[in-house]
């Protein structure tokens, strides 16, 4: 069930100059909410999906660790029980459009130390995950 769908400002970090500081598009489910499947255990329920906003001075991908932090901060996450995913939706570009960048799910995985995420590696969902939360996007 979706929990959250709007747009998420964080605070940048160097006093007045803001740095790092930005927007996303944050959606968040919770995967325990509005089931149907009775007994049906996840290992990580809570899935946060981000996507770059055009208005954002700053992509997330340049400060993630920082807006994961910010994000189970502010959401109250269990970070134990999350699954961190960067959406990349479909680009076109050149003269007519011919040349297209395929739509992207990556899941990033941090180390956590204290409340602070670090570290972060990216990997590509795979297929069938991402087709899964390509469908719940849609919805």
């Amino acid at each position: 069930m979706l929990i959250h769908d709007d747009i998420y400002s964080w605070e940048g970090w160097g006093g007045k100059l803001k740095l790092g500081s930005g927007s996303c598009r944050l959606r968040i489910y919770d995967l325990t909410k509005g089931n149907e499947k009775k007994g049906l255990a996840y290992m990580k329920p809570l899935i946060v999906i981000v996507s770059d906003i055009p208005e954002s001075k700053m992509s997330v991908k340049s400060c993630v660790s920082h807006v994961a932090t910010c994000v189970v901060r502010d959401f109250k996450i269990d970070r134990h029980r999350m699954l961190w995913v960067e959406y990349y939706p479909a680009k076109t570009y050149g003269i007519n459009d011919e040349h297209v960048i395929p739509e992207r799910f990556d899941s990033v995985e941090f180390e956590w130390h204290d409340d602070s995420a670090l570290h972060p590696k990216w990997r590509p969902l795979n297929p069938q995950m991402a087709e899964n939360l390509k469908n719940m996007i849609e919805e």
